[in-house]
């Protein structure tokens, strides 16, 4: 993969690269004992002079993955040559793992980037769990994953939940924690790191309610965990739902929890331009 850029002024490739291309020193010094870095389409060292009008070119072709790339069914919601956005659905993983490398998101975007000739990398910003479904958006390569982990991305859920939340809207304010080893979960703690979700009742139904939800801060497990809190746990979730809880959903057919990555809000890194991913799943 080729990134262009055509200088706006004049000065040192370096102070080009850092302050106009937004590239780390760590990606700019590999990419200069390569040969990667091209003004004019000819190698430069970062002190070449650069003129206003020149254009950079940087060569950021990413090494092949370690797992297979597979063909399935893949629903691309946006595409462009720096930013994918797929719907993931619930029950797959998002990466392989050392005990499955098949199977997963990660698997059928390399099968797509092969099918359509693009030498292209698997850089998710957003890491679902197994049984939450929806957007996922993924970077192309080092640089422009590290351009979106510094930009502000607004994520929106919707759930379908147990009851009816004390407000029809309002920011659900408790400190996450982790459980003691050896176990993996979480929980809500006076000493855990600060966690706020601000959310939205959007359907009240008898036994349960739709709501929208988007977190301010990025916790694991922060939505499930804040929605229990409330006494209203996520339908179908197996690890925070309450008994009750558990027994509504399967008795209507709940059978993973109805948790949807709906939306995905940000400023393009590289166009500046306002782009809005949606799913065309629900909850």
């Amino acid at each position: 993969m080729e990134l262009h850029h055509t200088a706006r002024r004049d000065g040192r490739l370096s102070d080009i690269l850092k302050r106009d291309m937004r590239v780390s020193t760590g990606l700019m010094n590999r990419l200069k004992t390569t040969d990667r870095i091209l003004v004019g389409g000819i190698p430069r060292r970062t002190n070449f002079p650069v003129k206003q009008g020149d254009t950079v070119t940087l060569l950021l072709d990413e090494p092949e993955p370690d797992y297979p790339a597979e063909d399935g069914a893949l629903t691309i919601l946006y595409e462009d040559g720096h930013l994918l956005a797929v719907d993931k659905p619930a029950g797959m993983l998002i990466h392989p793992s050392r005990s499955r490398d098949t199977g997963t998101l990660a698997n059928l975007v390399v099968g797509h980037y092969r099918r359509t000739g693009q030498r292209s990398a698997f850089h998710p910003l957003t890491r679902l769990d197994r049984d939450t479904f929806g957007v996922v958006l993924i970077a192309k390569n080092s640089h422009i994953h590290a351009l979106l982990q510094q930009s502000d991305v607004r994520k929106t859920y919707q759930a379908r939940i147990f009851g009816h939340l004390p407000e029809l809207s309002g920011i659900i304010d408790a400190p996450i924690d982790r459980r003691p080893l050896p176990s993996l979960l979480r929980c809500i703690s006076p000493t855990g790191k600060p966690s706020r979700t601000r959310y939205q009742v959007l359907r009240l139904e008898e036994q349960e309610s739709l709501v929208e939800l988007m977190p301010l801060t990025g916790r694991t497990h922060q939505l499930r965990l804040h929605c229990a809190h409330l006494g209203c746990p996520i339908l179908g979730d197996p690890q925070y739902g309450t008994a009750e809880s558990q027994e509504y959903s399967a008795r209507f057919g709940y059978t993973h929890q109805r948790l949807c990555a709906k939306r995905i809000a940000l400023t393009h890194p590289l166009t500046g331009e306002a782009l809005t991913v949606e799913s065309r799943l629900t909850p």
